[in-house]
């Protein structure tokens, strides 16, 4: 793999939580321990492992939402990816529209670049005039969907995918999907990350496997799909 076909590879990526259990009593979590791997510009590339297995934390490193306690982080002309997640919050006291200009920039487009984008985001959204209304009078159906029609109308250099997204009633999440589903299709590098190692074969040709926090497992994703299948199968015996 040459690095002119790279779009990204992580080097020894660890991530560490300090969280505190009393006045003076405090412990550490290591999320992310060590993990390397490298993505081909234009390939879907999967993430599979259980919950809690540092696949979230990986992927808002990958987002630049989270700075990597340790290790580095290689992007070859990348300058702007979508994390698409309905994880991420949104300031309730803003109007989507504003909440989506936010998003997009912390994206790396431009406030100009961003306000192009927003009729675009309102039509998908289906949202109407709440798109002008503070997210704090949304349902959290309404802001599933302003997250996602935010991510999915921007064209990037990098889509993040987190887990299976619900994001309204039966034919908006059609719509989702089918938008989705597009995007994995085209020349766009994916990053996809998901519990469900069936889900990943179906979409990816290469995956990795976590487990508490360490890369267990790189390559074919039939083989890695093995691999996290053969560790479930532990935990249940």
């Amino acid at each position: 793999m040459t690095e002119t076909n790279l779009a990204l590879q992580a080097n020894n990526i660890s991530v560490t939580y300090h969280s505190r259990t009393g006045l003076f009593k405090s412990f550490k979590f290591q999320a992310l321990n060590n993990v390397s791997f490298k993505v081909k510009r234009g390939e879907t590339f999967g993430v599979m492992g259980r919950n809690g297995c540092g696949k979230s934390s990986l992927l808002r490193v990958l987002a630049g939402v989270y700075q990597a306690d340790a290790g580095e982080l290689v992007t070859h002309d990348i300058a702007t990816r979508t994390l698409l997640t309905l994880g991420l919050g949104f300031d309730a006291t803003l109007s989507g529209a504003d909440n989506a200009i936010l998003s997009m920039m912390l994206q790396g487009f431009s406030r100009e670049e961003a306000k192009a984008y927003l009729p675009a985001v309102r039509n998908f959204s289906e949202l109407g005039d709440f798109f002008e209304r503070p997210v704090k009078t949304y349902s959290s159906g309404m802001r599933s969907r302003l997250g996602f029609s935010t991510g999915i109308t921007t064209q990037t250099d990098l889509l993040l995918i987190d887990e299976t997204l619900a994001v309204g009633d039966k034919t908006f999440n059609a719509k989702a999907e089918k938008a989705m589903m597009e995007r994995i299709d085209s020349d766009q590098t994916v990053i996809f990350v998901s519990h469900s190692g069936a889900q990943v074969q179906k979409i990816c040709q290469r995956a990795i496997c976590l487990e508490r926090g360490k890369l267990v497992a790189e390559g074919d994703v039939k083989d890695v799909a093995q691999e996290y299948a053969n560790i479930n199968d532990k935990k249940l015996d």
